[in-house]
């Protein structure tokens, strides 16, 4: 029986709750957003920056609702430490003040953050804000993984991202007629934990290290398929495949289509131009 390091097709889990950290040295408010938000979100609780960094290091988040003021380490600075960090700068961040000058504003805004709400703020407000944010990202994600043809750092929501997922990427195409490229192979490359870099890549693109790698298989099939010039058993080997059937079977189920029929498409396509 053939080793399966592939995976099945990437689906998201639809039931799973988003994971929201929740920053605040105030502990009535802490319980008061957390038991609001809770419905919707699994809420993690810190109570400066300090004590988020620390959880960001040890959890998978996909947002962080942060208070400005506060001991330890201010809302801004631990703002910046998350949007000019590798490991985190794909985190959405929103900064909750009551302070309601326009420098402040623009300084966290400078400092990367993705809302900026001024205290008092409704509720309601606040869990449609981080509904949006996390929902946005889902579909860019979601779309990423369908498009035979679409890059990796199409998922990029910063600049360190764009460096990050290209060299991710670079390892992956150099490696890609390996078999068994593994998420050893990308820690020992990227210089990072594997903890780390499976925190990383799985809040970034809502999938696992090694699901990461047989979708750039497959994509990088999609573009061989594309151009025409080879066989698809060819094809299969090349992209780190021993079985041609079975590179079949999970082209089909990622994508909604054989080989063949994404073959026949792009070159109708081509002709139809």
């Amino acid at each position: 029986m053939e080793k399966d390091n592939f995976g099945s097709a990437l689906e998201f889990d639809q039931d799973a709750k988003p994971v929201v950290l929740l920053v605040d040295d105030n502990e009535e408010i802490l319980d008061f957003i957390s038991d609001d938000l809770s419905e919707k979100f699994q809420v993690l609780v810190a109570k400066h920056g300090l004590d988020g960094l620390a959880i960001l290091e040890q959890e998978i988040v996909h947002l962080v609702i942060s208070d400005v003021m506060m001991p330890e380490m201010d809302g801004f600075e631990f703002c910046k430490r998350i949007k000019t960090s590798v490991e985190f700068s794909h985190i959405p961040v929103i900064l909750l003040t009551a302070k309601n000058t326009m420098q402040s504003k623009i300084e966290g805004l400078e400092l990367g953050a993705d809302v900026y709400l001024e205290k008092p703020f409704s509720p309601e407000f606040l869990q449609v804000q981080a509904s949006s944010l996390i929902a946005n990202r889902n579909k860019i994600k979601a779309y990423f993984s369908s498009s035979p043809l679409l890059h990796l750092k199409s998922i990029a929501y910063s600049k360190a991202d764009e460096q990050f997922l290209e060299k991710i990427q670079a390892i992956i195409d150099k490696n890609i007629s390996n078999q068994d490229l593994d998420v050893e192979h990308l820690a020992d490359n990227m210089n990072m934990s594997r903890p780390t870099l499976y925190r990383k890549i799985k809040s970034i693109s809502n999938l696992t290290p090694n699901e990461l790698i047989n979708i750039s298989r497959l994509k990088r099939a999609a573009e061989l398929l594309s151009q025409g010039l080879l066989k698809i058993y060819e094809i299969s080997e090349l992209v780190g495949y021993s079985s041609q059937t079975h590179f079949g079977r999970i082209f089909s189920k990622q994508f909604g289509m054989s080989p063949t029929e994404y073959a026949n498409s792009r070159q109708a396509d081509m002709r139809s131009k």
